[in-house]
């Protein structure tokens, strides 16, 4: 598997294969397990989802840092890559942090439909 490379390639995929509202499923689901009260609707337009999970870690890193922390834990975004970002423009930040977040979640998902349904 090829990890997409933005994140209009990211969701480009996950519609291309049917997967985009298992996606979201997982996104709640993992934002349930670190308790962010944050639900989105499955059938949340792709650009309106980025919108929306950008403000939300906006808001997370500069007012809820711990929460942050633990939904990067969750969700099991490396380390290393968060580490490699720049943290001088929070706004930035924020979006390359959901688009790293949105990727490890579509690794989730696009390994669970390949090896569950093959």
């Amino acid at each position: 598997m090829a990890l997409p490379a933005t994140l209009d390639t990211l969701l480009r995929e996950a519609d291309q294969y049917n997967l985009y509202e298992k996606l979201v499923v997982q996104l709640n689901k993992d934002f349930l397990l670190a308790n962010i009260d944050l639900g989105f609707d499955e059938n949340i337009l792709p650009e309106s989802l980025k919108l929306l999970l950008k403000e939300t870690i906006y808001r997370l890193i500069q007012e809820k840092f711990a929460d942050y922390l633990n939904l990067l834990y969750i969700i099991d975004v490396p380390e290393k890559q968060i580490r490699s970002l720049s943290g001088e423009d929070m706004v930035e930040l924020s979006e390359q942090v959901t688009f790293l977040i949105l990727r490890r979640e579509w690794q989730k998902v696009w390994y669970r439909n390949k090896y569950l349904n093959s």
